[in-house]
């Protein structure tokens, strides 16, 4: 097959003109540019070409909370959210975990998103009783990647505890693995059973924070994934309450914790990361992990701005996630690392567009364990993303300013085709083979019966 793109952003300053895409196997064989016309047989891609964004941090089954949690008038915080999300999480069979996250994933495809992070840590049956197969959860969300057509890392999350010192109860109870080894030996029961080869599945770990996973544990978790050579994604410093817990217990920062326990390196990624210190920044650095921002969630639970300048700054390459899904905007995402910082620093220009489209592409794709994605070129996977630029929002930008355009003022409903694989998941604003708004209909309504 051959694409010929009006517009295709290779990572340089402005996207190139006229750009030939041959593909095989998958994978993008070659690259030309200036190309006056489509090469006859060649399929045209109108508007804007870009890498395949990857979400690199998503609670799938948290989308059924979208508008419950947030048009109240109570006034409340993370911790009164969670309550909430944990009574969402005590209906969710392994039937409705699968049509819920299939749903989800096809919203996200709908979106641009072509590679999906799951932090995935709701395991088990009510009351923590295990099912015959103790990965029926897991596995539902990798059948459900499947059939959508999206790449998924499937980051199964080890989660022992109710908070520091404190035994899980009632919904957390569907979390919790009995200890370490336990969740050591379903994991690799989970690998064996998302089978190989890795081209569209592959596992990962998630230690769900410092709250819930005790240092000696946390060392299990990074061992295993250090021997496996997989990333390992950890919640850092959501809350200031997290932070005050840990220095309590253990005299040091989730950060700290983390990197005694050998957990900090390039496979690592701290998601939010919003009440990190100097310190950890350094920390965070020096190891040259990941943070994936998810801003669309923090600003809606009140957790607050991450230090996103600062951690780059140090050396922190940063990806983003829709997190809770409350929306699924990923330019949105990308656009509010920016937007939100101007706010708390009082300064404009802190993230150039190009660099806000580098972390919803080749970082997430990092993130996740896919180097070789998250931009187009030769050897690359085929994983793409057209965008019109004739809409409301983006029509009359120029070549030279279509990145900003896009970065700034873009949305999902601009999205046209996303092709994985060398597959179009999505043509003309439409998944391929899915009634999306339907089956998020059926998926929800499903758990209010």
């Amino acid at each position: 097959m051959k694409l010929w793109c009006e517009l295709a952003w290779l990572g340089g300053e402005r996207p190139e003109s006229s750009v030939v895409l041959e593909l095989d196997g998958g994978r993008i064989a070659a690259i030309s540019v200036d190309v006056a016309a489509p090469p006859p047989g060649s399929e045209r891609l109108a508007g804007l070409v870009i890498p395949g964004l990857a979400n690199a941090h998503s609670h799938a089954f948290q989308r059924a909370l979208r508008g419950r949690t947030h048009g109240n008038s109570s006034r409340g915080s993370f911790w009164t959210w969670r309550e909430q999300m944990y009574a969402l999480a005590e209906s969710i069979t392994p039937e409705a975990m699968h049509s819920l996250t299939r749903a989800t994933f096809a919203e996200m495809a709908l979106a641009g998103v072509t590679l999906v992070g799951e932090f995935h840590y709701l395991h088990h049956d009510r009351g923590g009783a295990r099912y015959s197969e103790p990965n029926e959860m897991g596995l539902a969300v990798a059948r459900a990647a499947r059939e959508v057509g999206l790449r998924l890392t499937l980051l199964d999350t080890c989660y022992l505890h109710g908070g520091v010192g404190a035994a899980a109860e009632g919904p957390q109870l569907r979390f919790c693995d009995a200890d370490a080894d336990d969740w050591r030996q379903r994991a690799d029961r989970l690998v064996e059973g998302v089978g190989s080869p890795a081209d569209f599945v592959r596992v990962g770990a998630a230690i769900h924070s410092m709250r819930a996973v005790d240092p000696a544990s946390a060392e299990i978790v990074a061992a295993w994934t250090a021997r496996r050579a997989a990333p390992l994604h950890a919640h850092v410093s959501e809350q200031p309450a997290e932070n005050e817990a840990c220095l309590e217990a253990y005299g040091a920062s989730p950060t700290e914790l983390l990197d005694r326990a050998g957990a900090l390196s390039p496979r690592f990624t701290a998601v939010h990361a919003t009440h990190v210190s100097v310190q950890d920044i350094g920390l965070l650095g020096a190891a040259r992990t990941c943070c994936c921002l998810s801003p669309t969630t923090e600003r809606d639970l009140a957790d607050g701005v991450g230090p996103a300048r600062a951690l780059a700054d140090a050396g922190v390459r940063l990806a983003l996630g829709t997190d809770s899904n409350a929306i699924i905007e990923p330019l949105e995402e990308a656009r509010a690392v920016e937007l939100d910082e101007r706010l708390v620093t009082g300064v404009r220009g802190n993230h150039e567009a190009r660099a806000l489209l580098a972390a919803a592409t080749r970082s997430g794709y990092e993130s996740l364990g896919w180097p070789e994605g998250g931009s187009l070129r030769e050897g690359g996977p085929a994983d793409l993303v057209a965008v019109r630029l004739g809409s409301v929002r983006l029509t009359g930008t120029s070549p030279d300013h279509a990145l900003g355009a896009l970065v700034f003022a873009g949305a999902a409903a601009d999205v046209n085709d996303v092709m994985v694989g060398g597959r179009f998941v999505v043509r003309d604003g439409a998944h391929v083979a899915l009634d999306v708004a339907r089956e998020l209909q059926a998926a929800i309504a499903g758990l209010d019966r």
